[in-house]
């Protein structure tokens, strides 16, 4: 029963992105030009993340360096900058969920078209063009996914540190997470560097697709 309501969301999913698509591409909208939005939003999200990331990390080298005063004021800090990452986590993964969506819908038609060509030097040439969207599309969408997996495992951590700190609110409590600190720290800037490998590819990506 579930897997047959579970599949019929994601039918009634897949006919609202049609329609969606539909509707846009009555306005003059594209699924070339949805896919270049989606990316610039996955971009900026990944750029919005990648600050709340570094504001965690901030708030651990605070926490870290306690050494007395109000530490329920701290965790409450820190809670905070948890809740503000696992959002912002969650609101990159929907943006790159909706740039593979439209961008698997934009090389079907594109692809099922190329056969419509009378011409074979039209064909060939639409071809090549959507091979080598192809081929940029992918070196960004995996960029985009790397940086997404890294998220997952930091989250943790972050969770981690704040349920501990939450039920051992006493300097023995920091002295712990101080020494989880070092991994924590180094996992918060690979990421904070793989989002920014991501943003670099989804710019070029955008700009490759308006030169075009």
């Amino acid at each position: 029963m579930r897997s047959l309501i579970a599949f019929g969301l994601v039918l009634s999913l897949a006919a609202c992105q049609s329609a969606y698509y539909g509707a846009a591409e009555k306005f003059g909208i594209h699924k070339r030009d949805i896919l270049v939005d989606r990316v610039e939003d996955s971009r900026d999200a990944q750029g919005e993340a990648q600050e709340t990331f570094q504001s965690a990390l901030e708030q651990l080298n605070a926490l870290i360096e306690y050494d007395g005063g109000d530490l329920e004021k701290i965790y409450n800090e820190t809670d905070r900058n948890y809740t503000r990452a696992e959002s912002a986590a969650e609101n990159v993964r929907e943006r790159v969920k909706a740039v593979e969506d439209v961008a698997e819908a934009l090389f079907d038609e594109w692809e099922a078209e190329i056969e419509e060509y009378g011409s074979a030097s039209l064909k060939a040439s639409s071809q090549r063009k959507l091979s080598d969207t192809r081929e940029r599309y992918a070196v960004t969408i995996e960029a985009m996914r790397a940086s997404t997996r890294k998220m997952d495992p930091v989250l943790t951590s972050l969770k981690d540190n704040v349920l501990y700190l939450k039920h051992n609110l006493n300097a023995r409590a920091v002295s712990a997470i101080r020494v989880e600190f070092e991994t924590i720290e180094r996992d918060i800037r690979a990421l904070i560097d793989d989002m920014q490998r991501s943003i670099a590819s989804s710019q070029a990506f955008i700009e490759s697709m308006r030169g075009a």
